[in-house]
């Protein structure tokens, strides 16, 4: 590859970007032609007034319009209002003279992407359009990972398509409509509380909310009482029954969170309710039969407390009928991009940050990391990103906690030493993908298919990259 050849302005070889030019002036049209042609690949038309532009993008909707401000007829602003109401994902560029730079501020309020200053320089112009190429290939790509995430949903708020995840998934949805206990386990932030909302969301009980313990938060006595209720003067301060929340969960779901922490005179009573079905408030001497649905969770070793006395073996075998173990996000790690994209969705959305993205080395950092907090801490960090990010994409830098540093990257190729930044990053990922390419059919035996997969590529876009980097799958076979 030689420096006159275009360059992508986005690493993703399915994304091809389109830009319309739109100027009164035919000489500037064609210059700007062929400038855009020769430094990037992607779709270029143009239209000598707005009025033209305006059926080419009914038709044709654009990437991206680079549109002069003073036009006759129909000026550059106006084209740029009618754009941003009917197609607001369409990025605009202004190009302005002297006179009209007020014009271009005041276009930028209205949804313009940036404006250039005629006469420009060329660098300065293709600066602007990398930039916007490179922020259009990030939001596709975020447009598709969010199209993904709604189709892998086998479970309510369940994202990933990890064999882990799919286990869990399968699991749920073949207990959720039974009446069968569930033991759920794992470590802190791995979305125990969510599967137990996901088994009461599939179930028959779905249409009465499902109660939730906090086991360790209230002491003993408090804890009693609110589990099973109470009598008027059962004790000091009863001045009226109160109704406990195994009998609030009657017909529907409780999920007794951190059941490890229960005290073990609350464990005695715990285990009259999973074998009678009935409950005994405080100060009462006759029993209530319920009807609910006991799920349980936990991130201790439940077995080690059995063997320290501290934990009842016939309530751990009453409540373990089956196990649902949540896998750590180290178990899980191509789950995280597609949970990120969902949180920043999520976040974007309750800040009002609906256009923020994942600059693209966000998220293979956030893959490389430990995860000790698990999904829980994966959420916050994403969190905290929206909520102090500016109007650029968020960077890796931007999810590390304040005073940690980012490990520095390693030394250069020899090959890419002493090239222009563009060119340099270009072969890097082709060599990157010509590698990456070879390594899927060296696995996969040379089979197309069995690749594309592995890759989580459809065969077409894996064939079209074969045939870009002159690899052939016989020869893998």
């Amino acid at each position: 590859m030689t420096s006159d050849q275009p360059l992508s302005p986005c690493p993703d070889a399915d994304f091809s970007a389109s830009v319309l030019l739109v100027d009164d002036d035919r000489d500037m049209l064609s210059m700007l032609e062929r400038l855009i042609r020769k430094k990037f690949r992607c779709e270029v038309k143009t239209a000598p007034s707005a009025e033209a532009a305006w059926q080419i993008i009914a038709d044709w909707r654009p990437d991206m319009v680079l549109t002069d401000v003073k036009m006759p007829g129909m000026d550059g602003l106006a084209l740029l209002a009618k754009i941003k109401e009917a197609y607001p994902v369409i990025a605009v560029i202004m190009m302005t003279g002297h006179g009209t730079v007020e014009s271009a501020i005041a276009a930028l309020k209205n949804g313009a992407y940036d404006f250039i200053q005629k006469p420009f320089d060329n660098e300065h112009l293709l600066h602007t359009l990398r930039r916007c190429l490179e922020r259009l290939c990030l939001l596709e790509n975020n447009r598709r990972l969010q199209s993904r995430l709604a189709e892998q949903e086998a479970c309510p708020g369940f994202i990933g398509t990890s064999p882990a995840i799919k286990e869990v998934s399968g699991l749920i949805s073949r207990l959720a409509d039974t009446d069968v206990t569930v033991l759920i386990r794992g470590e802190s932030g791995t979305g125990k509380e969510l599967a137990a909302r996901a088994l009461h969301g599939l179930s028959g009980r779905h249409s009465r909310p499902m109660v939730t313990v906090n086991c360790p938060a209230l002491p003993e006595q408090i804890l009693e009482s609110e589990l099973f209720g109470y009598a008027r003067g059962a004790f000091s301060g009863a001045t009226h029954d109160k109704k406990g929340l195994f009998l609030e969960a009657n017909t529907s779901t409780i999920l007794l969170d951190e059941i490890g922490d229960l005290p073990i005179a609350l464990q005695t009573k715990l285990l009259r309710v999973l074998q009678e079905k009935e409950i005994m408030p405080l100060g009462q001497t006759k029993t209530i039969r319920v009807d609910v649905r006991v799920l349980a969770s936990t991130n201790q070793d439940l077995e080690e407390k059995i063997r320290h006395g501290l934990f009842r073996e016939d309530l751990f075998y009453r409540l373990n009928v089956v196990t649902i173990t949540m896998p750590p996000l180290r178990n899980r790690q191509e789950d995280i991009p597609p949970l990120a994209q969902h949180f920043l969705a999520t976040f974007g959305e309750e800040y009002d940050r609906p256009s923020l993205v994942f600059a693209p080395d966000a998220l293979p950092a956030l893959v490389k990391r430990s995860w000790k907090g698990n999904v829980r801490e994966l959420q916050n960090v994403v969190k905290r990103a929206v909520l102090l990010a500016d109007d650029t994409p968020i960077s890796a830098r931007s999810l590390t906690e304040p005073g940690v540093e980012i490990p520095s990257p390693q030394g250069l190729p020899e090959n890419l030493h002493g090239l222009p930044y563009n060119l340099a990053k270009q072969r890097l990922v082709e060599d990157f993908s010509a590698a990456y390419l070879a390594e899927a059919l060296q696995q996969n035996s040379g089979n197309v298919t069995a690749a594309a997969q592995a890759s989580g590529m459809n065969r077409q876009a894996f064939q079209k990259l074969l045939h870009r980097f002159g690899l052939a799958a016989k020869a893998f076979r």
